[in-house]
C-alpha cells in the first residue's frame, strides 16, 4: 500500500506566488538562475540555487552554498515571504500546457515506501548529485522541491479531484513566464484521498530520482542522530505530486556528439539503411534522426531477439548499435563526448549546436512512452541515462515541507 500524507506546508501568498515561484533547480543553470532572479530578492531560486548569491565560480558543493541556501530559507520565513498552514493538508495541483491538462495530488510520501520499493525507480542516481541534494535537505531542515510521481489511473481518485476542483476556488491560479498555467487547491479534509492511495501497490518515480534518494539518505542520517524514533517524524516523508499515467507527457531526450571520426558516416551507411530528406524528428518508435553537414538522415535501430523491457527502448538500442560500438561511448553518464538536450528545446537547438561547430552530430529521438517506464520499473530494471524528459515541469516554491 502507498502512503500519501498531509503536511503543514509553507507557501507564498496568492498575491506573491508568481513573483516567488521558480523553475526547479535541475532545469536551470547557475547563469540562467542568476539572470532570472536579478532584481527579485524573493525568487525561490535564492533557496534552490543559492550559488547566485555567492561569487561567480563558487563550486556547487562548497560549504558556503549549503549555508547560504539555509540562510535564505530562514530569511523567507522571517520576512513573511512564506507562511505555514495551521493544520496538515493535501493539495490538488493542476498544470495546463499546450491545451493539455494534468491534475494530481500534492502531499508527502514515505521514505519507507521508497526504501521498500513501493515507490519504484527506473534509473540510477549519481553519488555527487545525491550528496548535493542530501546536504541541502539537512542544512535547510526542509525539502524545498517536490518530486514528480505517477500511478496507474484510478477513477475514484480522478473523480474526487475533479469534483473538489469544481466546488472550490483554487489557492493559486497563475501563468508562469513560460506560459504554463499552475493551479493549486487546498484539501482540508484529505482522508478520502489518503484511503484511496492506500489501495495502490506502487507509485512510480517520473522526475526526481536524486531528490528521492537524498530524502532517504537524509532520513537515515537523522534517525541515527535522534536515536529513538517512531517513523512518524516529518523527516521520514518528502513532498511529491502524483499524476495519473494517462496524463503524463514525455518529450524526446536528444543527444549531441562533439567529436565524430571522419569515416563515421561512411561506416554508418554500410551498417544501416540511411534515408535522407526526412523530418528532423522520427515518426515512430525504433527510428532515430541524425543531423550532420546541414541535413537530416533517418535510420532504423536494430532490435535483438526476445528483448527485455529495457532492451526494447530506443535509447538502449541506440547505445548498443551506434554509440558504444561505433563512437566508443561506453558510459554516457561520464563520457565527455556526449551531451543531452531536452526535447522542450526542439530540434532547432540540435541544428544550432551542430551548425555553430560546437558538435559534429546531433541525434533526434522518439519519445519514451510512459507505459515503457512503468514496465521497466515493474520488472525491477533500470533505464539508460537520460531516457525521459517530462514536460511541463513542477513549479518550485509553491509548497515547502520542513521538519
Amino acid at each position: 500500500m502507498a502512503t500519501v500524507r498531509p503536511f503543514k506546508a509553507w507557501h507564498p501568498s496568492p498575491e506573491k506566488v508568481q513573483q516567488i515561484s521558480s523553475p526547479p533547480y535541475d532545469v536551470i543553470s547557475v547563469a540562467e538562475a542568476r539572470e532570472a532572479a536579478e532584481g527579485n530578492p524573493t525568487s525561490f531560486l535564492h533557496i534552490i540555487r543559492p550559488e547566485i548569491d555567492l561569487p561567480e565560480g563558487t563550486p556547487f558543493n562548497d560549504d558556503s552554498v549549503y549555508q547560504k541556501g539555509a540562510e535564505n530559507l530562514r530569511k523567507f520565513i522571517e520576512e513573511g515571504y512564506l507562511k505555514q498552514e495551521q493544520a496538515p493538508s493535501l493539495y490538488i495541483y493542476q498544470l495546463k500546457w499546450n491545451e493539455k491538462t494534468q491534475t494530481g495530488i500534492f502531499g508527502c510520501v514515505s521514505v519507507a515506501d521508497y526504501d521498500d520499493e513501493v515507490i519504484l525507480k527506473h534509473e540510477l542516481t549519481r553519488p555527487a548529485k545525491e550528496n548535493d541534494r542530501t546536504r541541502h535537505i539537512l542544512e535547510q531542515q526542509a525539502q524545498a522541491e517536490p518530486v514528480m510521481l505517477t500511478c496507474r489511473d484510478q477513477d475514484d481518485i480522478s473523480d474526487m479531484m475533479a469534483g473538489y476542483c469544481r466546488k472550490h476556488e483554487p489557492l493559486f491560479d497563475f501563468t508562469a513566464p513560460d506560459g504554463i498555467i499552475h493551479r493549486l487547491w487546498k484539501v482540508d479534509e484529505p482522508e478520502a484521498f489518503e484511503q484511496a492511495f492506500a489501495e495502490l501497490n506502487h507509485l512510480y518515480i517520473a522526475d526526481g530520482h536524486h531528490r528521492c534518494k537524498a530524502a532517504s539518505r537524509a532520513a537515515h542520517q537523522l534517525r541515527k542522530q535522534h536515536g529513538n524514533t517512531t517513523g512518524d517524524e516529518a523527516f521520514n516523508y518528502f513532498p511529491a505530486v502524483i499524476f495519473p499515467m494517462s496524463q503524463m507527457n514525455i518529450l524526446a531526450y536528444n543527444r549531441i556528439i562533439f567529436d565524430v571520426p571522419d569515416d563515421f558516416m561512411a561506416k554508418l551507411k554500410q551498417k544501416f539503411t540511411v534515408r535522407d530528406d526526412v523530418d528532423p524528428a522520427p515518426s515512430q518508435k525504433g527510428n532515430v534522426c541524425i543531423y550532420t553537414d546541414g541535413k537530416w538522415l533517418q535510420i532504423e535501430l536494430p532490435e535483438g531477439k526476445n528483448p527485455s523491457a529495457v532492451e526494447r527502448l530506443d535509447v538502449y538500442r541506440l547505445h548498443h548499435s551506434i554509440l558504444e560500438p561505433m563512437l566508443g561511448i561506453e558510459d554516457p553518464r561520464r563520457d565527455e563526448n556526449i551531451a543531452f538536450v531536452g526535447g522542450i528545446r526542439g530540434t532547432e537547438e540540435l541544428e544550432k549546436r551542430v551548425d555553430s561547430g560546437e558538435a559534429d552530430l546531433a541525434i533526434s529521438m522518439y519519445p519514451t512512452a510512459i507505459e515503457e517506464l512503468v514496465q521497466v520499473s515493474d520488472e525491477g530494471l533500470l533505464m539508460p541515462p537520460k531516457s525521459t524528459w517530462f514536460e511541463p515541469k513542477l513549479r518550485s516554491g509553491l509548497l515547502v515541507h520542513t521538519f
